[in-house]
C-alpha cells in the first residue's frame, strides 16, 4: 500500500545508503558455511532457519531462507527464488590462484575465466545457485604478473 508523502520531496531524499545484497537461499546454515569458509565472510547475525547476514569489509549479504520475511511471495503470487544473473562482485588478487583453491574445495563454476580491458573475471555459485563474480582488476593483474617474474 503506498504511503502518503509530500509531492515536492524526491524519493532519493529518503535513501541513506546501501544496506546489503539479499540472496534467496534454500538452506541458510549451508549458505553461511559456504560464505564464511570458502570466501572469508564474517557471520554477523543469524536466526536459523530463516535468516543470516554475513559481511566482508563494508559489504553485507542478507541470506534469506524460505521462512524469512524477505522471501515471501509477491502480491501477484510470484515466488522469490535463488539464482539469476545479478551478482555480487568480489575483488580478488591472483585470480588463477584463487580459482585453483576453489576448484580444489569443490566450488561450482559457471564459466571459464574471461579477460577484458578492465581485468579478468569468473563466476562461481553458492550452494543454492546464486552467482558470485570474482574479479581481478587489470592494474592489479599487471602488478601480480610482474611479481611472478
Amino acid at each position: 500500500m503506498p504511503h502518503a508523502t509530500p509531492s515536492h520531496v524526491a524519493a532519493h531524499a529518503f535513501i541513506k545508503s546501501t544496506h546489503g545484497i539479499r540472496y534467496q537461499v534454500n538452506d541458510v546454515a549451508r549458505a553461511v558455511t559456504f560464505y564464511t569458509e570458502h570466501l572469508g565472510f564474517t557471520l554477523e547475525h543469524q536466526q536459523l532457519p530463516a535468516f543470516a547476514s554475513v559481511s566482508l569489509g563494508n559489504s553485507q549479504i542478507l541470506l534469506s531462507g524460505p521462512g524469512a520475511s524477505g522471501s515471501r511471495p509477491m502480491p501477484n503470487g510470484q515466488r522469490q527464488a535463488p539464482g539469476g544473473w545479478n551478482r555480487i562482485v568480489l575483488k580478488v588478487s591472483d585470480l588463477p590462484g584463487c580459482i585453483a583453491v576453489l576448484e580444489e574445495e569443490g566450488v561450482r563454476f559457471r564459466n571459464e575465466m574471461e579477460t577484458g580491458p578492465g581485468g579478468r573475471q569468473i563466476q562461481i555459485e553458492d550452494p543454492d545457485g546464486n552467482p558470485i563474480e570474482l574479479f581481478e582488476p587489470a592494474q592489479e593483474r599487471k602488478a601480480s604478473d610482474a611479481r611472478e617474474k
